[in-house]
């Protein structure tokens, strides 16, 4: 494995102390990411688990998720072949793909349908042209959409070379592109009429996916204005970064504001920020190296709980830090007083609902996108 200090080089300054000790971290969370993967599938099914919880006698497993699925086998598509048996219990990701495939076709939606078009380009399977004409079919009924759905569609044409896709990745871009906030930096939650009374709030998730997909746009078409929105929204999450490296949840995108903190999620730490970064990076964007580093600093020790959420003993890295209280108040509080006006602000939630509780649960998206920021077998500016 390439050393951090390859990807975060020379003039990252205050941060270089933790190059060594970020280096260590990346290498235990791969270690951890893998083994919990392999405990996650279910062979039988051929799908993920939806999440595992902390129990009394160790975690349980709970649900399945083929999203998480498609999640995993990108990140698989990067990693060698030992990695993908542990992970599939001897499985070969492609015959994997290709079963998802399948379910995914019995009840498609753009997120599932792009993830998994995405998956098959990774992983080169040619027989892809039904998956690829559903969800150029979903995508062609208009009406809103997911930000994260349509960032996720353009990232899965943009891998995907097939002439076939037609102007789905310019039309796709443009309507991104559209609905970013030039002088807010903020994507919305929702491309297309959201009139809910937290229209004005989008979350983290948001703004990764499409810095990730425009990046990818960028890359393939050379779209000067899709790196420029790209490298903008990049810069503004930067800039809010929380003093102890925490990437924020909620943002008002009429403003550019933090709207709520919190929960704090370890995904966003130690993977989405930095894949996202990373794929900025590689297409010709601004090196935020430093601010990766500030963020992998937390997964080391979370200034809320003064301790780290990497759980060596029950192999787990444990999905968020979030406020005392009941679950969701403080956020919809806080949404709804900047509601009424962008400036108005309720800091007694912040006084009296502390950020010290710890989310016992795990994801294997979290793992996936893991693996696929901190590949083993790629460099840092290496072709995905």
């Amino acid at each position: 494995m390439l050393e951090l200090s390859d990807r975060f080089p020379q003039g990252v300054g205050l941060y270089n102390p933790l190059v060594k000790s970020s280096d260590e971290l990346v290498v235990k969370m791969r270690r951890i990411a893998v083994s919990a993967l392999g405990r996650m599938y279910q062979p039988q099914k051929g799908m993920f688990v939806f999440r595992g919880k902390k129990g009394v006698n160790g975690i349980i497993y709970e649900g399945l998720s083929r999203r998480y699925t498609a999640i995993v086998l990108i990140a698989l598509a990067g990693e060698n072949s030992d990695v993908s048996e542990a992970v599939l219990c001897g499985q070969a990701p492609d015959n994997v793909c290709r079963r998802l495939v399948h379910s995914v076709l019995s009840a498609p939606s753009v997120g599932d349908t792009a993830l998994t078009l995405w998956a098959c380009c990774a992983l080169n399977i040619s027989d892809r042209p039904r998956i690829r004409e559903t969800l150029r079919g979903l995508l062609q009924r208009g009406g809103r959409c997911p930000t994260v759905d349509a960032s996720w569609a353009l990232k899965a044409f943009c891998v995907d070379c097939n002439a076939e896709v037609g102007d789905m990745r310019e039309r796709l871009a443009e309507r991104l592109m559209s609905a970013f906030n030039l002088e807010a930096a903020i994507f919305p939650h929702f491309i297309g009429n959201d009139r809910s009374f937290r229209d004005h709030v989008s979350c983290f998730a948001d703004q990764v996916y499409p810095i990730q997909a425009l990046s990818a746009y960028h890359h393939w078409s050379a779209n000067k204005r899709a790196l420029e929105v790209a490298s903008r929204c990049a810069e503004k999450i930067c800039e809010l970064q929380g003093t102890g490296g925490q990437w924020w949840w909620h943002y008002d995108r009429r403003t550019g504001k933090v709207v709520e903190g919190y929960p704090v999620y370890s995904v966003h730490q130690d993977a989405m920020a930095p894949m996202a970064l990373f794929d900025l990076r590689r297409s010709g964007g601004p090196d935020h190296s430093a601010a990766i580093a500030k963020g992998l600093s937390w997964m080391l020790n979370a200034p809320e709980i003064n301790c780290s959420l990497i759980d060596q003993t029950h192999c787990a890295i444990w999905r968020k830090v979030d406020r005392r209280g009941p679950r969701k108040l403080c956020r919809y509080l806080k949404a709804a007083a900047s509601r009424i006006h962008a400036s108005f602000r309720v800091f007694w939630i912040d006084r009296l609902f502390q950020p010290v509780v710890v989310d016992y649960e795990c994801r294997p998206y979290h793992l996936a996108w893991l693996l696929y920021a901190w590949p083993d077998t790629r460099p840092y500016g290496g072709k995905r």
